[in-house]
């Protein structure tokens, strides 16, 4: 897995998100403030900075652009090498996402044995999403990690809930500075906190000690949220660069309820007005307007392994029915079920990495099918690892276009899915590479969906969209992104043109 996404940090471009994310870790390295990208609170940026700070890149503390120019004026304009600069801010979230796989293993070990732990550890490290996401600088492994932390610590708790129910409070807390998507598993696991300390305590305070222990844990989570911004900047200063909606109603309650800094509070208004924005998804060849209740179980059924999917519902199926495994499903399954319900309400049809936490969750629940007692249990769990691992490293190092066999692999996604499930804009330096060596000196039209610069990269393009269609000819690349949302113009020219060469399964070539 390692050797995976460390080839994977190397090759890919900036991805749309990441520039944004290195800026607000670099400013937050040399200036020790809070302006930029408050709708992501500052824990996971402060991974992202420690690869940052080891990069010691040169920061212009005069630069006054909003977020999105802030990253890219880091990495194209102020002197630094962004493949160095990128590999620094990729490392430490690598070095998470291998940490979190110990997570998986010993959460799964303690449910079902160690045949059970590795299991489930092989499907984590063979997941395609987990391994495309966690070799980036962002934030949706680390948080999904943070959960899965804190909910195997709570079912430690259940024997030594001194120890463990304040250490899943910390976890907690750094997922809620990480992610405020996570913030819908603090009911759950302050829940689950009681229970472990109920089913620990004997006498008749078990109650208020079960009350209590809930209590520790949301008191750990907000000190870790409040920690994390003063690491920041000890004064707590907050100019945000970007305007924040008011949020009225029942969200508005929410957030005015929140017992976090004020950036925190703030962020969460940036992001329901996101939810307002009006986005467009794409699912099956169907490009639509607004959001689809069914849209990431759609997506986890394309970009999953079938193996793995196989085992995910065995899995989650014996938890829950088999009498030994009943006591561990809320533990195991609560969390992801609960995110996944708030997921699927969100505005932004854009990737399977709004749902990253069931790779983790659902890891351990495979585990857990080695409890059966029948011959054919361990040698089917045992061919399915498998045939998810083969199927993940055929598509090695591809992994976010990946789809299944089912769906057509890596190359055909772009037909399902869009945006981070397919392209993100990772694949420039290798755009670059196809046109230097098999089209070396022919006329190039690009219309790139990403964060990148293309100029940097040696790619001299002009955007067709801005002359007359007629006057296109020569070689056109589209990133598949861009294409799935064609209209217009841009449709006009790619109906027109004949698809020659693919790079990265994310941007194809047309001769037009």
């Amino acid at each position: 897995m390692a050797f995976a996404m460390v080839t994977t940090a190397v090759q890919q471009t900036p991805t749309i998100d990441e520039p944004v994310y290195v800026g607000a870790a670099a400013e937050y390295v040399h200036e020790h403030r809070l302006r930029h990208n408050p709708e992501h609170p500052p824990l996971g940026k402060l991974v992202i900075g420690a690869g940052v700070a080891l990069a010691d890149p040169h920061v212009d503390p005069a630069f006054t652009g909003d977020q999105g120019r802030l990253g890219r004026h880091l990495l194209y304009e102020s002197g630094n090498d962004p493949w160095r600069l990128m590999l620094g801010a990729r490392l430490p979230v690598i070095a998470l996402t291998l940490s979190f796989g110990l997570v998986v293993f010993a959460f799964a070990r303690e449910l079902a044995g160690p045949v059970a732990g590795l299991a489930a550890l092989a499907l984590y490290c063979f997941s395609p999403d987990v391994i495309a996401h966690g070799s980036l600088a962002t934030l949706d492994v680390p948080a999904a990690g943070f959960v899965l932390t804190s909910a195997w610590l709570l079912w430690r708790a259940r024997r030594r809930p001194r120890r463990y129910v304040p250490l899943a409070g910390l976890a907690l807390g750094a997922a809620l500075a990480t992610k405020m998507s996570t913030l819908p598993a603090v009911p759950v696991l302050a829940v689950l906190a009681a229970v472990s300390v109920w089913r620990a305590s004997a006498g008749g305070r078990r109650l208020l000690r079960a009350v209590a222990g809930a209590g520790v844990v949301a008191l750990a989570a907000v000190a870790v949220v409040w920690v994390t911004y003063l690491m920041v900047d000890p004064r707590l200063r907050w100019t945000p660069e970007q305007h924040v909606p008011v949020v009225h109603g029942l969200r508005g309650l929410l957030v005015g309820l929140l017992p976090f800094p004020d950036a925190y509070r703030d962020g969460m208004r940036v992001q329901f007005g996101l939810e307002n924005r009006p986005w467009q998804g794409f699912l099956f060849g169907r490009l639509y307007d607004g959001s689809l209740w069914y849209y990431l179980p759609a997506a986890l059924l394309v970009k999953t392994p079938l193996g793995m999917l196989t085992l995910w519902a065995g899995g989650a199926a014996a938890v829950v029915a088999v009498r030994r495994l009943r006591p561990t499903a809320p533990y195991v399954l609560a969390a992801p079920v609960v995110l996944l319900a708030a997921a699927t309400q969100g505005a932004r049809d854009l990737g399977t990495r709004y749902a990253v936490y069931l790779p983790l969750f659902l890891a351990v629940a495979a585990g857990c099918l080695l409890v059966a007692r029948r011959r054919w249990v361990p040698v089917g769990v045992a061919l399915l690892v498998a045939f998810a691992a083969v199927s993940a490293v055929r598509a090695f190092p591809y992994y976010l276009p990946y789809s299944n066999e089912a769906f057509g692999g890596p190359a055909r996604t772009r037909e399902w899915l869009h945006d981070s499930n397919v392209d993100w804009g990772q694949d420039l330096g290798r755009l670059s590479d196809r046109l230097r060596e098999r089209y070396r000196g022919e006329r190039v039209w690009l219309v790139y969906k990403g964060s990148g610069v293309p100029a940097y990269y040696g790619i001299e393009a002009a955007d067709p969209r801005r002359v007359p269609v007629d006057e296109v000819r020569g070689l056109l690349a589209v990133s598949d992104s861009a294409a799935a949302k064609a209209t217009g113009r841009l449709a006009e020219l790619i109906g027109s043109s004949r698809p020659v060469d693919d790079v990265g399964h994310s941007i194809t070539l047309y001769r037009r």
